[in-house]
């Protein structure tokens, strides 16, 4: 269709075909950009899109029914789709004629004139392939940073990831603060975590009487597990009061306050009855 419509413009195909948008025919030219470049940038472009497509599958195939085996998947696939585009821009690139060498020695140049203002960013890109790749960190995870934040793990990127706070809004974090610093990660071995509550009670109270209340408000409870069991620890012998620790197990791992809230009202309301 091209070669018609050019033939009946009067053009001449290879002419067109050959024409130096930018830079010049000559062969000493390190840049030429043609109208064929456009063509062999999308021709490429669609062959990493349908690669990626069918990467895509591969990882995700067989993982429907194992949570975790899938999100490790998604991230070794996100980090792999990154080094494919950059391969396929670098071959776009080269059929222009660009020789890559001058992006490479002005680079070198770049980075020592600019590195310390570049270094957080650097930082945080290579953070973000370790975590991709360790899977310490992965979307669904239920985290609490090191200023007491706790949220859901949205998406890992390779700069910076995003997570789900309580309060329903989106943070972004830079991905070195994952790697430098100490984030506890409530469900990075199972959903099941364990939690627990302190409870003081007046000196002169029946303990056993105490663990038997705390123990039957926490079996009781839809939200908390039948296995591990609650147990209860008496902690204490506080300045004014006996302190006792009730622990438990629960899957409600991002709305945990709601339910140790709820608890709490159960533990007060059994002990009026006491």
């Amino acid at each position: 269709i091209l070669v018609s419509a050019l033939a009946i413009l009067g053009l001449n195909f290879q002419k067109f075909w050959n024409f130096s948008l930018l830079g010049s025919a000559d062969s000493t030219e390190k840049f030429n950009l043609q109208p064929k470049h456009f063509l062999i940038a999308l021709i490429v472009f669609i062959f990493t899109r349908i690669l990626l497509m069918g990467l895509e599958r591969v990882f995700s195939s067989g993982n429907n029914f194992k949570e975790k085996e899938s999100r490790k998947s998604q991230s070794v696939y996100k980090f792999v789709s990154y080094a494919i585009w950059v391969i396929a821009f670098i071959i776009i690139l080269n059929s222009t004629g660009l020789d890559l060498t001058i992006f490479l020695g002005a680079g070198a140049a770049l980075l020592v004139g600019i590195g310390f203002g570049l270094q957080q960013i650097f930082a945080d890109l290579v953070s973000g392939v370790f975590l991709l790749f360790e899977g310490n960190l992965r979307e669904g995870d239920v985290v609490e940073l090191n200023n007491g934040i706790v949220g859901k793990v949205e998406d890992v990127g390779i700069r910076t990831s995003k997570i789900l706070t309580r309060d329903d809004y989106i943070m972004i974090i830079p991905n070195s603060q994952f790697i430098t610093k100490e984030v506890i990660n409530w469900t990075h071995n199972e959903d099941n975590t364990r939690f627990r509550i302190d409870v003081g009670v007046a000196y002169g109270s029946e303990t056993r009487l105490v663990e038997e209340a705390l123990l039957h408000c926490a079996e009781g409870h839809v939200d908390i597990s039948d296995e591990p069991k609650p147990f209860v620890r008496f902690n204490n012998f506080g300045d004014s009061s006996l302190d006792f620790q009730l622990f438990f197990w629960s899957r409600k791992t991002f709305r945990i306050e709601n339910l140790k809230s709820d608890l709490r009202f159960k533990i007060d309301d059994k002990f009026k009855e006491c």
